[in-house]
């Protein structure tokens, strides 16, 4: 199939994109530049910055941090990359006092992403926001009822879904080339190093710890948390089945069409260092669909062990053939696991880089700024980036009451189980619980 004629195909088929018709007047006057402000900028919310300073259409006019140090380096580094150095802010809600800033992107902690985006669309923002899109399952849906009810363009950060390769090899399994597909399996090895126990310390002169902790119930600082491990705990951090996991998983779901699960599964420990981790550092999750149809997580945070020579990746099995595809590419088998088509990048990239500076992320970017102008449809629409997530969610309650989950397949909610549904929402720092 020519490319051109592909690409209309896609666009036609759905794939769960956003409809352009609903998004077609969001900006008033489509030569304008989209104006955003990036919020969190240690990681990859630096790469953020940056790419949406070199898209065409956009300005970063703000950058904002809680470190002030982090911040003056996102003043210099985006400022290099646009005709005009951005303002830097310590508290991003002084940007959605803007009038003239149209988006707000969020690379902050996870605990943040949902009252952020929150905050964003009430002031009229549209949001792109990095995975997850919550920090808990009820979150999830706050976003999708907010996105309804104030119409904002809202695209979560699973840049994947913007890669030629993938949308390519999704489409070509939906028009049956593995024939029925039936099982997903979605894998991230890595070798972290322990995070050791964290002692009581003085806060950083540089860091605003208090706006920093904002949502979560506030404790006092520990030196081994700011400004990446907090990952690991539950107060701000998802663990790593939502942290990486939510961008194999999500492949997953979108090459087997499915939606909510019926049950979940979750085996797994903290089995390579006694520390303060609070959550899996090995785990294997299964999210079984009506239909039968499955996804199977497997998560290796201190072990780097890769499959098929990968360390992330998804394979997706069918009753014809099967696929093995990551962020490079795709390699399509028959049944006896003889190659049938393979395309894959010219040079691997480095799968396991924390700020994936890559060039998916451009598309991403581009496909966000190109909704809010001209009404384009989305790759990743909070309403289908929230059922991704919402998996990861499931296999830490499973893991965390360690028993199975039954679920609603039409929302996702746990089925006859008060005590694994009080993992649903969380508790929050006073003033901050989030509403729509």
């Amino acid at each position: 199939m020519k490319r051109r004629k592909f690409l209309k195909t896609v666009s036609a088929a759905g794939l769960g994109l956003v409809a352009p018709r609903r998004l077609a007047s969001l900006k008033s006057r489509p030569s304008e530049q989209v104006v955003v402000a990036v919020m969190g900028l240690n990681g990859r919310g630096s790469v953020l910055a940056r790419t949406f300073a070199r898209t065409p259409n956009a300005l970063v006019a703000y950058v904002c941090d809680v470190d002030a140090q982090v911040l003056a380096k996102s003043v210099t580094q985006v400022g290099e990359a646009q005709a005009r150095a951005p303002k830097g802010l310590g508290d991003f809600r002084r940007a959605l006092d803007d009038k003239s800033v149209d988006a707000l992107v969020i690379a902050a902690p996870d605990h943040w992403h949902t009252p952020a985006a929150l905050l964003a669309m009430q002031a009229g923002k549209h949001v792109y926001v990095e995975k997850p899109c919550g920090h808990n399952a009820r979150e999830g849906e706050l976003l999708v009822e907010a996105q309804r009810k104030h119409q904002r363009v809202v695209q979560m950060g699973t840049q994947q879904r913007s890669a030629p390769r993938s949308i390519e090899v999704v489409q070509a399994i939906k028009e049956g080339a593995i024939g029925q597909p039936y099982l997903a399996r979605a894998w991230y090895a890595n070798t972290r190093a322990t995070i050791g126990r964290g002692k009581a310390a003085p806060v950083p002169a540089n860091l605003d710890y208090e706006l920093w902790q904002g949502p979560a119930p506030h404790t006092p600082y520990r030196d081994n948390v700011v400004h990446y491990n907090w990952h690991w705990f539950r107060r701000w951090g998802t663990g790593e089945i939502c942290n990486n996991g939510t961008h194999e998983i999500d492949v997953a779901r979108w090459a087997l069409g499915v939606d909510y699960p019926v049950r979940v599964t979750s085996v797994g420990g903290r089995y390579h260092f006694d520390d303060d981790w609070e959550f899996p550092d090995t785990q294997e999750a299964s999210f079984e669909f009506a239909g039968g149809k499955t996804i199977i997580w497997q998560g290796q945070s201190c072990n780097g062990l890769p499959t098929y020579g990968r360390e992330r990746g998804t394979t997706i099995l069918g009753t014809t053939g099967s696929v093995v595809m990551d962020r490079d590419g795709y390699t399509v088998y028959d049944v006896k696991g003889k190659v049938v088509k393979q395309s894959l990048a010219a040079q691997a990239g480095d799968g396991l880089n924390t700020h994936a500076d890559d060039d998916m992320t451009v598309l991403h970017i581009a496909n966000f700024v190109d909704a809010i102008r001209s009404g384009a449809a989305l790759h990743q629409p909070i309403e289908e980036g929230a059922k991704s997530v919402l998996l990861g969610h499931l296999g830490n309650i499973a893991q965390s009451t360690g028993r199975a989950l039954r679920t609603d397949p039409k929302s996702g909610h746990i089925v006859g189980d008060e005590e694994a549904m009080k993992f649903w929402q969380r508790a929050y720092a006073p003033g901050w619980a989030p509403v729509v």
